[in-house]
């Protein structure tokens, strides 16, 4: 019987990677912030209190998602995280979306308030901040769009700001279509579309953190063709209690039990298939234990 481990070393961890755009998209977006929550209040444009109601998630996103980068990497002093903090970046994801979410109920709430009454909006100060709020979420863009492949920290925050852009061009149209009509209407419809444009993004990301947190199967590898790739190893003649998932962005993790022919070599048997599958499905750490055949070791396990 043996076992190999494939270790991924923490400085390659994705998040960690990509730190410096999380901190300078967090500077830009939370500046911004500021100015079009002032500017939304005095030009009474409920399409840009949303838009900065949504800027406001978009900094507790990106501080949280700075705050999760250091925690992964961060070394266990404690003996007990033996996965380590990498899930962090998760929880900062999953803490996106839930507000995310809020920002939309809080829109469309504030858009029923508003049924009825005849409110005074401001289209030139809508274009002029909506303007500018459009070049900071596109330098954000840039920035992150790098690491979004990456990480699903970077992720979630790269989707904050991709809603945020969308949230701009919509104040803008909203700001053109008060200032040529006067009716204010338009800028309670523009909110209405940046709110479910905002949920649809929450929910879709939701998802991806919730495979992660339930330990799916990581994206783009199938348990039945990983198992085939290890059958198909020299020697190996069954494969069972194959696990597959994702401790975070870019880490995969793999357990399986390698059922061998008589007189084969343990060793080379584990690094042929640990070679499989970091090859194929870059998984770098991979726990395969070689097992002759007969062997009972695993019949009487409870699951």
């Amino acid at each position: 019987m043996g076992t190999d481990h494939g270790h991924a070393p923490a400085s390659g961890h994705a998040g960690a990677a990509h730190r410096w755009r999380l901190r300078v998209a967090f500077v830009l977006v939370g500046a911004f912030f500021v100015v079009e929550l002032v500017a939304g209040l005095a030009a009474g444009s409920l399409a840009l209190v949303s838009d900065a109601g949504h800027m406001a998630a978009d900094v507790v996103a990106l501080g949280a998602a700075l705050v999760a980068t250091r925690i992964a990497v961060r070394p266990d002093t404690s003996g007990r995280r033996t996965f380590g903090s990498y899930r962090a970046e998760v929880f900062a994801s999953g803490l996106a979306v839930l507000l995310m979410l809020g920002v939309s109920v809080v829109i469309v709430a504030e858009t029923v308030g508003r049924l009825g009454s005849d409110p005074q909006v401001a289209g030139g100060v809508m274009l002029v901040v909506g303007g500018l709020g459009l070049v900071v979420n596109l330098v954000s863009l840039v920035l992150l769009r790098g690491g979004a492949s990456e990480s699903l920290n970077v992720k979630g925050a790269y989707l904050e700001v991709v809603a945020d852009t969308i949230g701009s061009v919509g104040v803008i149209a909203a700001g053109v279509l008060v200032a040529a009509t006067g009716v204010a209407l338009w800028d309670t419809v523009i909110a209405l579309a940046i709110a479910a444009f905002v949920a649809v993004r929450a929910v879709l990301l939701g998802r991806e953190v919730l495979a992660v947190l339930a330990q799916h199967a990581p994206a783009g590898i199938r348990p039945e063709e990983a198992e085939a790739v290890l059958r198909g190893v020299a020697d190996v003649v069954d494969v069972h209690d194959l696990h597959l998932w994702t401790l975070t962005s870019g880490m995969h993790v793999a357990t399986a039990h390698l059922v061998c022919r008589d007189g084969a070599d343990p060793a080379t048997v584990l690094a042929e298939a640990s070679t499989v599958l970091r090859e194929r499905w870059s998984i770098d750490h991979a726990t395969l234990q070689v097992e002759p055949r007969g062997s009972r070791s695993c019949v009487e396990t409870s699951w």
